[in-house]
């Protein structure tokens, strides 16, 4: 995991307060790829400095 990709760390209490912007449902916290997974979308969010990218043209899309 690069500095850039994870910056200062991401604050899992985050996860109770964040939901997936597509399908308004919680959220995994994938520590290894700094990411934020929607299962129900099969999207993953970047964290970038820390502050997750909650935009669905940010997302990656899952298989």
């Amino acid at each position: 995991m690069s500095a850039e990709a994870s910056g200062p760390g991401f604050d899992r209490r985050m996860l109770e307060a964040l939901i997936c912007p597509v399908t308004q449902t919680g959220l995994r916290y994938d520590a290894e790829k700094a990411e934020l997974v929607s299962t129900a979308a099969k999207l993953a969010f970047p964290i970038r400095g820390g502050i997750p990218v909650m935009l669905v043209d940010e997302a990656r899309q899952l298989d």
